[in-house]
């Protein structure tokens, strides 16, 4: 016999202090204390991104539709698209989001540190920078 879970949770918004843009979060996995670990299925429309931020432990981003940016702090912007995993290591200010043309949704894999702090959220990308980042297609 097949097992399914049924989701409990609803859809919820990006908050506007972690994202420019529409984007829609559904938790994928978050058990409870003393767990540590967090997955989250993140839907970008066309251009909307999160600010800089930075994770203790790391962060796992896995794409499976649309086309989307990262780009790790004084670093390039690159182009990610279905089937990429970007590992962002511990602590590395980063940002993510669909490129200024494309939906993109990935799946954010994370764990909290010894406090449960998952993220550490920054600045905002305006939409000069983000645009200004797009790196070439290809």
């Amino acid at each position: 016999m097949t097992q399914i879970t049924r989701s409990s949770t609803d859809t919820v918004k990006g908050p506007a202090d972690w994202f420019t843009g529409d984007v829609c979060i559904d938790a994928v996995a978050g058990a409870p204390v003393p767990s540590r670990g967090t997955a989250s299925l993140v839907h970008f429309v066309p251009g909307a991104r999160t600010h800089w931020h930075r994770h203790p432990l790391g962060q796992t981003v896995f794409v499976p539709e649309g086309a989307g940016l990262c780009r790790r702090h004084g670093g390039p912007a690159e182009a990610v698209r279905p089937g990429d995993r970007v590992l962002f290591e511990a602590d590395e200010e980063h940002r993510h989001g669909a490129a200024p043309n494309r939906l993109m949704v990935h799946l954010a894999i994370d764990e909290g540190d010894d406090d449960h702090a998952v993220v550490h959220w920054l600045n905002p990308v305006t939409d000069e920078e983000h645009h200004a980042a797009t790196p070439a297609a290809g």
